[in-house]
């Protein structure tokens, strides 16, 4: 990332450089350009000056009546060649003063190369001379005070009065100077665009590399964090988080990362909770077999010897008799009650309504016990389904080993807010005080499940009037 804040740092100097040699380079090509008008020009204003100074009395003006005569012509409008078709090429000449940075220079001397009169007369005042040798009709690119340039030399040539004599004076000189590169950028300019661009880009490396290891070490931390936790998910721990630190890019991925993190632990737990679900299931299921394949076959087996015995045996035994087979048929009754009980139901596959319907004819094919299910339809979630089916059947097993009823009632419906399950039966009932001493149990167990679940639970009971047992869950 540091590199990449140098590299656009590089890339944007370049494009810099690029735009303005694109620019200036165009303009320094044509510098031979530059040079040919400059000599138009000095041609231009020589000939012009040549024609007006023919024109005075004296055959050989002097310095005065040449910067006289330039600044008629200045003034006047003066013809180049006289007219032709009633028109005339109209040639105006300036002398005026000024600097001469940066801007053309023209310039008039006499025949030795000394200043008459200049258009920058800051930098070329009367009298003094110029920085090149002049030459009538010559020119070139050379260093002045003014800078680089490129000039041009014309004479101002006087002609004889004698037709004949085709003689001519030279009595001064028009010089002309233009800056080199006057349309746009002289090549030292562009030398200085390079190398100041060079040094730019020296600069740019060591400042870019430091701001952009400033500016993501954070960032960097940030990642190489996120980097080790995920590693450590990837191993199976679920419990590392990440701390939110700000609210970029970089922030919503540590929370997604939170979240997915979470979700998996979710996922996992409840996984290893079905698992010990099933576990007890597959353990209750085999111990519903060992009782089924042992305890009740003998119960089965002490019942039939108890009525033979009943039946064979004097008149003194037979009250013996009977009461040990009325034993043994009652504890037959409690084992199906119990395998009852240890019986699973599929509460995931039917639903709470069809499980606690199948629990009830359950009870009625296998015990004889009639059982009526008044069930209305309870927004319930999965553990306390659960709950409540349990509930319901360790209620039931209850009433059968306990309290012999003819008719048990199963209601479960909304009251409010909460879910409300009754199991009422018509048996012998208990006194509930005594129940929590000697054998509470299962009762201790009903109340605890319906307590972990932030409800309430209910017992009323009384020796001869039966037991009622509720419960309030949330819904």
């Amino acid at each position: 990332m540091a590199a990449s804040y140098v590299l656009v740092t590089a890339a944007a100097v370049l494009v810099v450089e690029t735009v303005l040699l694109g620019v200036y380079v165009p303009t320094i090509i044509s510098d031979s350009d530059l040079r040919n008008r400059v000599q138009e020009l000095a041609n231009r204003d020589a000939k012009v000056l040549s024609l007006a100074v023919s024109t005075v009395d004296d055959a050989a003006p002097g310095t005065g009546s040449l910067l006289d005569t330039a600044q008629r012509a200045a003034r006047d409008d003066l013809s180049l060649g006289g007219s032709e078709g009633g028109q005339r090429e109209v040639v105006p000449i300036a002398f005026t003063e000024g600097e001469a940075k940066n801007q053309p220079v023209e310039v008039l001397t006499d025949a030795g190369g000394v200043v008459v009169t200049s258009s920058a007369l800051g930098s070329y005042p009367r009298g003094g001379r110029l920085d090149v040798r002049l030459l009538p009709g010559g020119g070139g690119t050379t260093k002045t005070r003014t800078g680089a340039v490129s000039w041009w030399s014309s004479p101002v040539l006087v002609q004889p009065r004698d037709p004949q004599d085709r003689s001519k004076t030279i009595v001064g000189y028009v010089y002309v100077q233009a800056p080199v590169g006057y349309a746009g950028a002289s090549p030292d300019h562009v030398r200085n665009l390079l190398t100041s661009g060079a040094l730019i880009l020296l600069l740019v490396i060591p400042v870019g590399l430091v701001f952009g290891l400033l500016s993501t070490r954070r960032l960097i931390g940030r990642v190489r964090h996120l980097a080790s936790i995920t590693g450590r998910v990837a191993r199976g721990d679920f419990r590392p988080r990440v701390r939110v630190t700000a609210g970029d890019e970089v922030g919503q991925l540590e929370e997604s990362f939170n979240r997915m993190t979470e979700r998996l632990e979710s996922a996992l737990t409840a996984e290893r909770m079905a698992g010990q679900v099933e576990a007890r299931q597959a353990e209750r299921v085999r111990i519903a077999r060992e009782l089924h394949d042992s305890i009740s076959q003998d119960l089965f087996s002490l019942s039939l010897l108890a009525a033979g015995m009943r039946r064979a045996a004097p008149d003194g035994l037979q009250r013996e008799a009977e009461a040990m087979e009325r034993t043994a048929t009652r504890a037959m009754r409690e084992m199906q009650a119990l395998l009852l009980e240890l019986r699973p139901v599929a509460l995931e596959d039917a639903g709470l309504l069809p499980a606690i319907e199948e629990l009830c004819r359950a009870y009625e094919a296998r015990l004889g016990l009639r059982v009526q299910a008044r069930l209305e339809e309870v927004p319930l979630g999965p553990a306390t389904e659960h709950a409540v089916l349990r509930l319901v059947q360790e209620a039931l097993g209850n009433a059968v080993k306990h309290a012999d009823p003819s008719l048990v009632e199963v209601r479960l419906c909304l009251a409010g807010e909460a879910a409300r399950v009754e199991i009422r039966d018509d048996g012998t009932g208990f006194d509930p005080s005594a129940a929590a001493v000697n054998h509470g149990m299962g009762l201790r167990l009903m109340r605890e499940r319906v307590e972990e679940l932030g409800g309430t639970f209910e017992l009323d009971s009384a020796p001869g009037r039966g037991t009622t047992v509720a419960a309030l869950v949330p819904a």
